[in-house]
């Protein structure tokens, strides 16, 4: 049996996580919530209620309690730091929701303390379980795309159009209202949707030696905050890519776009169009349903390996920075209207 503490309530996530943990005890028994934790005493409560697991006031008891392996942080990212840096030091496996830093020198400091520890980490870009992303990049390292010249990720939603970081003072435990606050989350809405297909392109293409961005903040709902973006990337091996990303969008059509000498690659309303010179049958007319098997979500694949799993295809703690580096660089080139090369740690 292992032991987990939920540590900070806040992020907008959480509640599909205590809906995980609660059907992982159920359905293998294998785990236990024995804490929760957080600042405001009525997302602590709500979240413990739910969990059936006792709130514990004093953070520090969590630490020293030898008894809890692993926690799971969802608080504000401007809290992770300070956390992770405890968790490591009491050699808890943690689970930290995206993004890791709120830019590149805490998201590296963090990374170094987590190797350090030697402890099991998991941040949740839960995209790289797709079938259709697993397959695009078994194609890219079999070389069926040849040379990529471009590439373009986007994820949108809707979020500021519906009011959904909009203080809830009726309603303190799904109060989401610090998303919309920089100071707190270190992005806007370009970072916050942007970073899931920042990884992918990051995942299938490699590092990128430089960014920009054009950022706006589109309904201007949230003050002083972003909600829509426009990014460009040169990755390595040469390929350019594109990222958009924001609140303000009623559709996200097409998420992914992969395109090379040899093969091009598109998922359009969560279908995936192939057509590759070098696999037959994908002349791209049709839906490719030829796909790998879909992997567990990012968070429940994190319970997998804390509860003795081999081989569990986790984000290691320096990709997690990375994407916050790469991130930092395109907010920084569109206040500076100026490419920027992303800090490496």
């Amino acid at each position: 049996m292992v032991n987990i503490a939920l540590v900070g309530c806040a992020h907008i996530h959480t509640p599909n996580f205590v809906q995980r943990l609660n059907k992982r005890r159920e359905e293998n028994g294998d785990i236990a919530v024995t804490a929760v934790w957080d600042p405001e005493s009525a997302r602590a409560e709500k979240r413990a209620a739910d969990l059936k697991a006792p709130v514990v006031g004093d953070l520090s008891a969590i630490w020293s309690d030898v008894s809890i392996n692993a926690v799971v942080i969802c608080s504000e990212t401007t809290m992770h730091e300070p956390l992770v840096e405890a968790a490591t030091t009491a050699k808890k496996h943690l689970f930290v929701e995206k993004p890791l830093g709120m830019g590149s020198t805490d998201g590296y400091r963090m990374a170094r303390s987590i190797e350090k520890a030697g402890v099991i980490f998991q941040t949740g870009y839960f995209m790289r379980s797709d079938p259709k992303h697993q397959f695009i990049k078994q194609q890219i390292e079999e070389g069926a795309f040849g040379k990529i010249t471009r590439a373009r990720g986007s994820n949108c939603h809707g979020g500021a159009l519906g009011g959904w970081f909009d203080s809830k003072p009726q309603n303190p435990a799904d109060d989401w209202r610090w998303m919309a606050d920089p100071a707190r989350s270190g992005v806007g809405g370009f970072g916050d949707l942007g970073t899931h297909p920042l990884d992918i392109l990051l995942w299938l293409l490699g590092d990128v030696t430089s960014a920009t961005a054009q950022i706006d903040n589109g309904t201007a709902r949230y003050a002083n905050c972003d909600e829509t973006g426009e990014g460009l990337m040169r990755f390595s091996n040469g390929a350019i890519g594109s990222l958009a990303a924001g609140w303000d969008d009623l559709a996200n059509p097409m998420s992914l776009l992969i395109s090379g000498t040899e093969a091009c690659a598109a998922i359009v309303r969560n279908e995936l169009y192939f057509q590759s010179k070098q696999v037959a049958d994908a002349d791209g007319k049709q839906p490719w349903k030829d796909l790998p098997a879909a992997r567990p979500h990012a968070f429940d694949l994190f319970l997998d390996a804390i509860t003795g799993e081999n081989a569990v295809p986790l984000v290691n703690p320096v990709e997690a920075a990375y994407r916050s580096a790469v991130m930092e660089a395109m907010y920084e080139g569109a206040r500076k209207s100026a490419w920027v090369a992303p800090r490496v740690g």
